[in-house]
């Protein structure tokens, strides 16, 4: 198997994508359009590295070899020879468009193109390119290098080929797969999240049950490792909140409606982890 992979977007998804295919043997093109974002995102691998040598589970010579396949640039025509593209940039259909119309004149014909999208059709990013059999959805979890899991999502004309070829890539960095075989919004897993999330937060809003109670009821009455509103918060309240949007604006579903409450602690800032504030204070 060709071990050629470009990563366009070096934000946490990105970064944690080029992480696990580096350590795995890849050769790594690590694409963002500042130098200051790759920087961010080259430093965040080096930290990750360093973490995982000091806890004895990667040695350091193999974390330097690793930190070596990988190329930063700004330059898109970086990714002309990669066998594999994964696209892991916002959650914004135009910006996706964008971006694969221009990768569908610059990568080699026999090149798959990958969305880590969670939530939007892969039909409708492959209608920006001439070769819709060969864009697959190759959606991985965060923290990337944490999480075992990626979807692999079928679009309405991707071919065998380009999904097994993205199986084989995902699996070669130490992933176990799901195959999403219709391309519904959402795909399985940020459904059932998202699905989970707005209830949980309909119950806290109306004051049926606190946070914690909600979450103690997932994790003692499910054996959920972590509850829908602190996954929330670790995931990104602005995040889930633009998912379900999506889901909700896709499908006409209700249950995909987004609270009240999700908009305004999105308007207020209060996003979670990453602000200090969600429906959990830290």
């Amino acid at each position: 198997m060709a071990r050629k992979l470009a990563v366009i977007g070096a934000g946490l998804m990105g970064s944690g994508i080029a992480q696990v295919a580096a350590q795995a043997g890849w050769d790594v093109v690590l694409r963002d359009v500042t130098d200051e974002a790759l920087k961010r995102g080259t430093d965040g691998i080096k930290a990750s590295y360093d973490k995982f040598v000091g806890k004895g589970k990667l040695a350091a010579e193999d974390a330097e070899a690793a930190l070596a396949r990988i190329t930063p640039t700004t330059d898109l025509d970086a990714a002309a020879d990669a066998d594999i593209v994964v696209e892991a940039v916002f959650e914004k259909l135009e910006v996706k468009h964008e971006i694969f119309r221009a990768l569908d004149k610059l990568v080699r014909e026999d090149a798959v193109l990958a969305s880590n999208t969670s939530a939007i059709p892969i039909t409708k990013i492959a209608a920006a390119t001439e070769r819709p059999e060969r864009v697959v959805g190759v959606h991985f979890f965060s923290p990337v290098p944490m999480m075992q899991l990626v979807e692999l999502v079928r679009g309405y004309k991707t071919s065998d080929e380009a999904l097994a070829t993205a199986r084989e890539f995902a699996e070669s960095v130490g992933k176990t797969c799901i195959v999403v075989n219709r391309d519904v919004t959402g795909f399985v897993t940020t459904r059932l999240i998202s699905a989970l999330v707005v209830e949980a937060t309909k119950l806290y809003e109306s004051g049926v049950a606190t946070a914690e109670d909600i979450d103690l009821a997932c994790k003692l009455g499910f054996g959920h490792a972590m509850g829908p509103l602190a996954t929330a918060d670790l995931t990104g309240v602005d995040i889930l909140l633009h998912a379900t949007s999506n889901i909700y604006t896709e499908s006409q579903d209700e249950k995909f409606a987004p609270p009240e409450l999700m908009r305004r602690m999105v308007d207020a800032g209060d996003i979670g982890r990453k602000s200090g504030q969600g429906f959990y204070t830290y």
